[in-house]
């Protein structure tokens, strides 16, 4: 048995989440509604407040596609009921993010600025204090889309390990390495 599909999803409080004849699993909270395709074999009930993720057989197709949807669903449970934030950290000399609606500008020490549009879904803050590094926070309810916007910015200037340069996660902890002179 999947020890992560074999979980069962608690609903909280103000969310609900509805199971159509397709398997179309939708989930509705305070923060907006998410929906995902389940595959037909894999069957999904609700049922006091509590979601059963069922796989038919063991076979190896099944057993995989039993914890990705039980994982799938409980992202949209928690993204709808409470939502995802994503701490970034600009580490560099004349780095800076600005913010323009859904339009993110990014300064990260090349010649010209990246410029991102953002999806609606996403929301995005920046903010730059004195003596401080720019941070640019992102808040969604739906955690594979935050995740790819984050990485996307990420990859602009990954962080190097000699200095740190680059855009890191808050908290983050680096590898980081000695220069030329540890070689003697």
């Amino acid at each position: 048995m999947s020890r992560i599909g074999k979980l069962p999803i608690s609903i909280p409080s103000g969310v609900t989440v509805n199971v159509q004849a397709d398997n179309l699993v939708k989930v509705t909270g305070p923060l907006g509604s998410l929906t995902q395709q389940v595959d037909p074999e894999i069957q999904v009930k609700v049922e006091d407040g509590i979601i059963h993720v069922i796989r038919p057989t063991e076979q190896k197709r099944h057993r995989a596609l039993h914890g990705l949807y039980r994982s799938l669903i409980h992202n949209m449970v928690i993204g709808v009921s409470t939502g995802y934030e994503i701490k970034q950290e600009l580490v560099g000399v004349g780095y800076k993010a600005t913010v323009e609606g859904q339009v993110l500008e990014v300064h990260l020490g090349f010649s010209h600025p990246f410029i991102l549009q953002l999806p609606p879904e996403v929301k995005v803050e920046a903010v730059t204090e004195r003596r401080a590094n720019p941070i640019i926070t992102l808040k969604s309810i739906d955690k594979q889309l935050i995740g790819q916007v984050a990485a996307k910015i990420r990859s602009l200037r990954p962080p190097e390990p000699y200095k740190g340069k680059g855009v890191k996660f808050v908290g983050e902890e680096l590898r980081r390495k000695s220069g030329k002179a540890a070689g003697s």
